[in-house]
């Protein structure tokens, strides 16, 4: 059990870190591409609006694959 405790611990800063610098970086227009990469399926009718994040996801699939395989290692 301790070492799911210290991977529990481990996302947990993980994602107060993300946060950060997402909380700090959003004002400065540095994750404006974040959500609007080329690929990103977006329909808009009327009052309804579809989004579609697809490549946003896999970029985002590709880095935390990366950083886990570092982790790993």
């Amino acid at each position: 059990m301790e070492p799911l405790g210290k991977a529990i611990v481990c996302l947990g800063l993980l994602l107060v870190v993300v946060g950060l610098v997402v909380w700090l970086a959003g004002g400065r227009g540095w994750l404006d591409w974040f959500g609007r990469l080329p690929g990103d399926v977006r329909f808009e009718s009327g009052s309804t609006r579809v989004y579609f994040p697809v490549v946003t996801c896999i970029v985002v699939s590709i880095v935390l694959s990366l950083v886990m395989w570092l982790f790993r290692r």
